[in-house]
């Protein structure tokens, strides 16, 4: 929301992450703060939750606040053998993405011409004159039922 003019300072958008990270619900809580600190090496969340404050200012006061696709636009970012370890993990469903580095961090992702729907000759019977517009049909001749 701070990328899209909403709000000046992520703290200041209540559903977002950093919020639910700094100020975590008493119930119904999305991330789990014992396990994401463990896993970025904390041992007591609080100092996880203080040096994401850290992390989120400094990128404030650097200016990078930019979007950055490899976070929206991938399955895992982080090193080599992380984001090799969770395509292992997923098996068959990771046969098509692959990891590519990018700015010192590795990303696992999908191919994009996935998305570029370009189907060549494939897509002839969907052309216009190919199709049945069933309200027309129905209008020119009328109810077959009484």
């Amino acid at each position: 929301m701070v990328r899209a003019g909403v709000v000046n300072h992520t703290e200041k958008w209540k559903d977002s992450g950093f919020s639910e990270i700094q100020n975590p619900p008493k119930r119904y809580s999305i991330i789990d703060l014992q396990s994401l600190s463990g896993l970025n090496g904390f041992k007591d969340v609080r100092d996880c939750q203080t040096a994401h404050r850290r992390w989120v200012e400094q990128t404030f006061e650097s200016g990078h606040t930019v979007h950055d696709d490899r976070w929206s636009e991938a399955i895992a970012v982080g090193s080599l053998a992380f984001a090799a370890n969770v395509k292992g993990e997923l098996g068959s469903k990771a046969l098509h993405r692959t990891v590519e580095h990018r700015d010192g961090a590795y990303a696992l992702r999908e191919p994009g011409d996935a998305y570029n729907g370009d189907f060549g000759t494939k897509s002839e019977p969907l052309r216009l004159e190919n199709t049945f517009f069933w309200n027309e049909k129905i209008a020119a001749s009328g109810p077959t039922w009484t």
